[in-house]
């Protein structure tokens, strides 16, 4: 099995890179914010997944090793296949997706495509005592993140566009206002 592979990103397209690793070039399935952090010609460490199915070998991969921890226990419940766990680390940090699944907020989960009330229900019921969620400050930027989110969709920033923004604001700031502010700030660079 591959759990590492560190390389050249030779491309990086919608949904995955292409890391050059031994004049192997390797297509790795990654969240938006590891395909962003990846450009052509970057040297890259990747923590990797091998999904195994009877038609594929498909590989993701993650910028850190929580990502990845993360990652699998999704792959523990029933219904839930590599495709919707990407989408679910797409959404945000591990760090705040942790603090979602153990405080029992099945509302966050949602907000992906293709995971309904019910199987975020299903994905907190049955990750809540495994996650080990480390509530600190992340905690409170969990709902940081939803106030700052729906502020962000009012003055006309879609949802992907402002969930993609909200991922780049430091930890450090917790309050909804404090990162709708930097998320704002942050987007006026861009």
């Amino acid at each position: 099995m591959i759990g590492h592979i560190q390389g050249t990103v030779f491309a990086a397209r919608a949904g995955f890179v292409i890391v050059s690793a031994g004049d192997v070039g390797y297509k790795v399935a990654a969240t938006n914010e590891t395909i962003r952090q990846s450009p052509p010609g970057a040297r890259v460490g990747l923590w990797t997944y091998l999904a195994v199915r009877e038609t594929a070998l498909d590989l993701y991969g993650f910028a850190d090793e929580s990502e990845l921890r993360i990652f699998e226990l999704l792959l523990t419940v029933s219904g839930i296949g590599p495709k919707s766990a990407l989408a679910i680390l797409d959404i945000s940090h591990a760090e705040t997706l942790r603090s979602a699944i153990a405080s029992g907020n099945a509302g966050y989960l949602t907000k992906v495509s293709g995971i309904g009330k019910k199987t975020a229900e299903k994905i907190v019921l049955e990750l809540r005592d495994k996650i080990g969620a480390s509530i600190d400050t992340r905690g409170h930027t969990l709902s940081g993140d939803e106030e700052a989110l729906e502020a962000m969709k009012a003055l006309g920033y879609a949802s992907t566009e402002a969930r993609d923004i909200l991922r780049t604001v430091p930890p450090t700031f917790v309050t909804g206002t404090e990162r709708l502010r930097e998320a704002l700030r942050i987007a006026g660079r861009a």
